[in-house]
């Protein structure tokens, strides 16, 4: 089983950015844990501040990968590009998210990417990485 985590802008700075929002952990420490964790699972990581880079991966992978969890950021609410992504491959998607974004600010609350996406995960920090990843296990 193969499975792309997908991270969209400003989450390279996890660990320094707002701690009190998405924690203390910078996404490659994590990321080391969930291999650990899922060692029977071909895990890969990708972040990109770039939406055309984030197209780019999608397309890459969208037809022979068995998943990708993915946290848009920002992107989320406003990339109709990365919509289409998704809805042009095979592979199903799932959305994460470290925040509850219905407690944020109100445009937080519209996601572009939730109607193409397998399902949604949100707010329960790093961990609903750990859940993506748990719903693509048979």
């Amino acid at each position: 089983m193969k499975i792309l985590i997908l991270n969209g802008p400003n989450l390279n700075l996890l660990g320094k950015r707002e701690p009190e929002i998405y924690g203390s952990e910078t996404f490659e420490q994590y990321f080391e844990k969930l291999k650990v964790k899922y060692s029977e699972i071909s895990l890969e990581y990708f972040q990109s501040n770039s939406e055309g880079a984030l197209v780019d991966k999608i397309h890459e992978v969208g037809f022979s990968y068995d998943g990708i969890v993915m946290n848009a950021g920002a992107y989320t609410h406003t990339s109709v590009a990365i919509a289409d992504a998704i809805s042009g491959v095979t592979t199903p998607v799932v959305e994460v998210h470290i925040s509850n974004t219905h407690k944020r600010e109100a445009f937080r609350h519209k996601s572009f990417l939730s109607p193409v996406c397998k399902g949604v995960i949100l707010g329960f920090g790093l961990k609903s990485y750990e859940l993506g990843v748990e719903s693509f296990i048979k």
